[in-house]
């Protein structure tokens, strides 16, 4: 789980449970022939895995099936009460011609009802049916790309070594037996091996070679050496072949221009876009083309933003999947190549692999997506404004204070998996929220009682004021020299049945441990800034508190006014 994926668990609220349950990956050691001993293996050098300050999250390993229990647990606790159906599969999708919707041919798969089938008539349908997907096949929608011709083995054993970084993810070049991936897993002492066997003919494919999981073991064994590789046991084991594969489009929309017919069929991760596993970004990148979507799916539901929206999914997420599809490709290429020899001058540089490593440690942690500007995502104007919130990528999360009880906190988690809008408005120098010329006062007068505010617009008059944007401030000033009096009523709304004030709405800087947020983020001093964070936790806008009139242009452009909601 890379950093990115770290902070949406913690949008969804588990976050510190697999933080407590994972093997941490904090340093990466590199291995290549020893210049003295060629058959043998030495150590090139240890990296630190991620950069300081990167995400307040670390880089974590853990076993895919104990993810999906954090997401099921989440998903019967709440308010659907919601329970995944694993006794169907799905036969076929066909759009309806007439009003957009599709049908989705289901055969039971319980022993009750083996056999039967079912039609369901769905107004949207998202395919996250894998590599082989049924529903990508039934918009016609087609993988393009090619293999490397490489054949790898992976297997998760308990094994006894005397190699010393058994512990700690490891990258082995070996000059002649080929390369190995050592991938420590949780519990102590369960170890992962990618471990590099036959190259490929073109049009052959890895069941061919009937590779056994003692050849995996026996190669390692070879690469490894001088060091000793006892399998004591094989707890799972498989052989697969690289590839890098696109598709061009992630719904069932082929036609382009503004008449285009609105999507209703959607596919996402191995669906439309597979990679070698060997970067980690295969569950991580999906769980962000999800994240992407649903939020925009249930917005449009909910009738709170038009369907147009949806053309969105497709358009940010294909574009940064071929950056993943370019940078696994060199990667995958770097990986299973020779150390370069002095003779030849072939092959790949021990060195420049782990500085390629390095330099891609961004993107590897999931924090380097950047979206490009569109109907939900505004010009870069005002991004002096806020240089370390960067339009149009993740939130980068902060420690601040919490005003009412002093607790130290980080920002973005305040933001939880509930298809909000965040407003966040840092104040300027000497702006403590009251007053005549008090920006943030301005700023919350105009929320509130404006008949073109956002918050007036779009939220429902019998729903919380924050029912659809959560509006919080950032003060400069110390904890203690906010008063909770002369804030502005928009950072202390009554809600709920019984009125109840939200005292959890205004911020400070931590400047006990001198982490201020205005410097971490370099946010201007004098006049503050608004900063617009979508529900997927990207961030839409950088805006000055003064900039109403845009603030309110950015929405219109994409939500549904409530006075015209059914």
């Amino acid at each position: 789980m890379a950093c990115r994926t770290m902070e949406m668990f913690a949008a969804f609220g588990f976050a510190e449970q697999i933080e407590q349950e994972a093997y941490w990956v904090n340093e990466v050691a590199f291995w290549k022939p020893d210049a003295q001993r060629p058959e043998h293996i030495e150590r090139n050098g240890i990296v630190q895995d991620t950069e300081d300050g990167l995400s307040e999250f670390p880089h974590v390993i853990l076993n895919q099936a104990r993810v999906h229990d954090r997401y099921l647990e989440h998903m019967r606790n709440s308010p659907s009460r919601m329970e995944v159906d694993y006794s169907r599969s799905v036969v076929s999708v066909t759009p309806s011609k007439n009003d957009g919707s599709a049908v989705v041919e289901i055969e039971r798969t319980d022993p009750d009802h083996s056999g039967q089938t079912e039609r369901v008539t769905a107004r949207y349908v998202v395919g996250c049916d894998g590599a082989r997907s049924v529903v990508r096949k039934s918009i016609g929608r087609v993988l393009h790309g090619d293999s490397a011709n490489q054949a790898w083995g992976v297997m998760d054993v308990l094994a006894v070594s005397d190699f010393p970084d058994i512990r700690r993810k490891s990258a082995i070049q070996s000059s002649s037996e080929g390369n190995v991936l050592i991938i420590p897993r949780e519990g102590g002492y369960l170890v992962r091996f990618y471990v590099e066997m036959d190259k490929l003919t073109e049009n052959e494919r890895v069941a061919s070679k009937q590779i056994t999981v003692e050849h995996v073991i026996a190669a390692a064994q070879r690469i490894m050496k001088p060091f000793t590789l006892e399998v004591k046991d094989v707890v799972w084991w498989s052989v697969y072949e690289i590839g890098q594969r696109i598709c061009d489009k992630y719904d069932n929309v082929f036609e382009s221009g503004p008449e285009r017919p609105l999507p209703s069929i959607f596919i996402a991760g191995d669906a439309c876009h597979t990679h070698s596993p060997k970067a980690g970004q295969g569950m991580n990148f999906s769980m962000q083309d999800t994240f992407n979507l649903g939020w925009k799916l249930a917005a449009v539901l909910r009738g709170q933003a038009i369907p147009e929206l949806l053309h969105t999914y497709s358009e940010e997420r294909q574009v940064v999947a071929q950056d993943l599809i370019d940078f696994d490709r060199e990667w995958a290429k770097m990986f299973s190549d020779r150390p370069k020899d002095s003779a030849s001058g072939e092959g790949v540089d021990p060195k420049a692999f782990q500085q390629y490593f390095v330099k891609k440690g961004r993107f590897t942690a999931g924090t380097e997506t950047h979206y490009r500007p569109s109907m939900i995502r505004g010009a870069d104007t005002w991004q002096n404004l806020a240089q370390g919130f960067v339009i149009g990528m993740r939130l980068h999360s902060a420690p601040v204070i919490r005003q009412a009880d002093a607790k130290p906190m980080h920002l973005g988690h305040v933001a939880r998996a509930d298809g909000r809008w965040r407003l966040y408005a840092f104040a300027g120098a000497n702006d403590l929220g009251s007053g005549a010329f008090s920006a943030i006062q301005n700023l919350c007068d105009f929320l509130t009682t404006a008949s073109e505010s956002p918050l007036k617009q779009y939220t429902s008059k019998f729903a919380d004021i924050d029912a659809v944007f959560d509006c919080r401030v950032i003060f400069q000033q110390s904890h203690c020299d906010v008063a909770e009096q002369d804030l502005p009523l928009l950072f202390r709304p009554r809600k709920g049945k019984f009125g109840l004030i939200d005292y959890e709405k205004v911020f400070c800087p931590d400047l006990k441990s001198g982490l201020d947020i205005f410097d971490l983020r370099n946010i201007d001093r004098e006049q503050g800034c608004l900063v617009v964070v979508r529900p997927d936790q990207h961030i839409a806008h950088v805006l000055p508190l003064t900039a109403h009139t845009e603030l309110a242009a950015f929405f219109d452009a994409f939500m549904i006014r409530e006075s015209d909601q059914n």
